[in-house]
């Protein structure tokens, strides 16, 4: 089996596991609305999820490992799209939250990270920001 192969497989295991926990905490305050099913479809297609996995991934009664990325950026961005989800609805509930930071630490942030990076991003999701963090995020 050539290196790239198994590159490819590894990827395609941590995508799935990634959109698993997506689609977990979409469906953890309940039914998945209307809107959490859009951005749902939007990640499978982002994360290249076949119409099968989908179908498994969405049945209750599955659990998929958190596979983290190496690179930090790539822990922010799916942390980042876990909060997209989340807000599909316009808040954020005490079951988001705990799964949200089981997700944070399963991606290896220690339990004070998660819980800075949480608190940030529900201030940017929330639109609670003061004006130096939006200066700086439309300056950089």
């Amino acid at each position: 089996m050539p290196i790239l192969d198994l590159y490819n497989h590894s990827e395609k295991r941590r995508n799935l596991a990634h959109f698993a926990s997506i689609a977990t905490l979409a469906a953890v305050d309940g039914d998945i609305n209307p809107q959490e099913m859009k951005l749902l479809n939007n990640f499978a297609f982002k994360l290249n999820i076949s119409e099968a996995d989908f179908k498994e991934v969405m049945k209750k009664e599955n659990e998929y490992p958190i596979d983290p990325p190496f690179d930090s950026e790539k822990r922010l961005e799916r942390i980042f799209d876990l909060f997209k989800i989340i807000f599909a609805d316009h808040e954020i509930d005490d079951e988001e939250m705990v799964l949200l930071k089981k997700y944070a630490i399963g991606l290896g942030y220690s339990e004070e990270k998660a819980d800075t990076i949480i608190e940030k991003s529900i201030a940017i999701f929330m639109g609670k920001i003061d004006f130096e963090d939006y200066l700086y995020l439309i300056k950089k």
